[in-house]
């Protein structure tokens, strides 16, 4: 993104709260959204646990924004052993525990001199709004996510939409009030809305914070109105108003040289010597494999697929996780026997973090296998790359029709949990063929990778952000005057 000429001018711009949600697909573009803020002379106060906290480094030793930004370190309270969480889905069971923090938070604004003048916080952190409220103050929903998954999320936990048969995991649920009338099985939903107990204080305490999201004073969105305007309008429509921005994809700037590769965590590669491999290969003739921060497949996927990568004759680079345990997830980190020698100096496996924005942009790379997970998606559209998509689950199938069935800019390879296992034929083939794509398919892949980089760079999003911030600025006027 071009950075404004007022950088550094921290002590004309409002003070606000970011909250992001301790993960890495949730974390990561919240920083990164953080750091425009940071430019556009916004003072900024991060609640971090501990654990999250070299997340900020790069910010705390940046010249221009080390005065603006100041880390809130907190830590929700550990879960008493007697209680049931352990029945829960980890996320249902998290946002609970971070919800323990509203008090703690509420003190904090009391007590502070200067406090901030609005709350940005995650789409999981739902019951900042009425901390918001309580406070007197607005509060800003950050989507991770896309504007499609929004709208699915808002109808899905407000109407609470039921299927006739929820055993049969193929009953279909439809959104027919939502552009292009998205269907999905059964299965392709969300678990923990299928899960959903109503009544139950955990669950109802997890659904109470996803409906504060729609009656938030605004939304943040890590994309860009090209690629889904009309799931925005939708969105504006939905709300009843147009406190609604779309300021992705949230990323490094090309020029910058070292946020790319350091972004997320340190490389477990040396980036030296992978940026040697890539260079050494010719142009688009690169598969990059990688399946997000928490996806682990199945031992039998993995040899489906290493299979696949062997006999298609394909230069790939494979991210797999670093250590397993082996059990019915999947073997993390496995690779089978022989694999690495078979395939030569053609291949590059990673075991750990990947420096996937810095790999995706190389002029080698021409195709992402991908879980769709949206931090992913975004990456690989900046960087012009075809996508072949494997969702698993959360937002990941609703990523893939939006890639495949609107955009065009992908191919399915497989779709769904432990036991789907594509075919090896087809997956050698697509392997094989995907670097020599037809035309069509690139076209539609250089279309949206030049519309992002438009759009950040005094485009649609670089609008909306001078927007989000002048409205920022207002309420910090506001309160100032008061």
């Amino acid at each position: 993104m071009s950075t404004p000429d007022h950088v550094g001018s921290s002590s004309s711009g409002a003070r606000i709260l970011v909250f992001p949600y301790p993960t890495p697909g949730h974390i990561i573009a919240l920083i990164d959204l953080t750091r425009l803020l940071l430019t556009r002379g916004l003072t900024v106060t991060v609640l971090v646990t501990p654990n999250h906290l070299p997340l900020l480094q790069p910010l705390l030793s940046s010249t221009h924004a080390s005065t603006s930004i100041h880390p809130l370190v907190l830590s929700p309270p550990e879960t008493p052993p007697n209680t049931n969480t352990s029945s829960l889905p980890g996320i249902v069971s998290s946002v609970c525990r971070y919800g323990a923090l509203y008090t703690p938070i509420l003190h904090w604004f009391n007590s502070h001199p200067s406090p901030p003048v609005a709350i940005l916080s995650d789409i999981f952190l739902g019951w900042t709004h009425h901390l918001a409220t309580n406070l007197g103050l607005p509060r800003l929903v950050f989507w991770p996510s896309g504007a499609l998954t929004a709208s699915l999320s808002n109808h899905m936990w407000r109407d609470l939409p039921k299927v006739g048969d929820p055993a049969n995991q193929n009953s279909t649920v439809s959104f027919p009030g939502i552009p292009n009338f998205p269907t999905f099985p059964w299965w392709q939903i969300s678990n923990t809305f299928r899960d959903f107990k109503e009544g139950d204080k955990d669950y109802e305490f997890f659904r109470d914070g996803m409906v504060a999201n729609t009656r938030s004073w605004g939304l943040v969105f890590n994309s860009f109105t090209e690629l889904e305007r009309l799931y925005i309008d939708h969105l504006k429509c939905d709300l009843g108003h147009n406190r609604v921005w779309a300021v992705g994809p949230l990323l490094p700037p090309l020029d910058d040289v070292t946020g790319p590769a350091n972004r997320g965590g340190s490389s477990s590669a040396p980036t030296d010597k992978l940026m040697a491999w890539l260079d050494s290969k010719p142009g688009d003739s690169v598969v990059y494999i990688c399946f997000g921060s928490r996806v682990v497949l199945t031992s039998k996927q993995v040899e489906v697929l290493a299979a696949a990568i062997e006999c298609s004759g394909v230069h790939f680079i494979w991210c797999v996780k670093k250590s397993g345990r082996g059990d019915a997830e999947g073997d993390a980190g496995f690779i089978p026997d022989g694999f690495e020698d078979r395939v030569g100096g053609r291949g590059f496996v990673i075991r750990g973090w990947a420096p996937q924005v810095t790999i995706l942009r190389h002029r080698a790379v021409s195709v992402f296998v991908t879980h769709c997970g949206w931090n992913s998606v975004l990456e690989g559209l900046a960087a012009g790359v075809l996508m072949l998509t494997w969702p698993r689950g959360a937002d990941q199938f609703t990523n893939a029709k939006l890639l495949v069935d609107q955009l065009g800019v992908g191919f399915r390879v497989c779709e769904g949990g432990e036991q789907n296992i594509p075919n090896l034929d087809e997956l050698t083939g697509l392997l094989a063929e995907s670097v020599g794509v037809n035309r069509a398919k690139r076209e539609g892949v250089v279309r949206l990778h030049e519309e992002a980089w438009n759009a950040v760079n005094g485009g649609s999003s670089a609008r909306d952000l001078d927007k989000l911030v002048k409205e920022l600025n207002l309420l910090g006027a506001s309160t100032f005057d008061s």
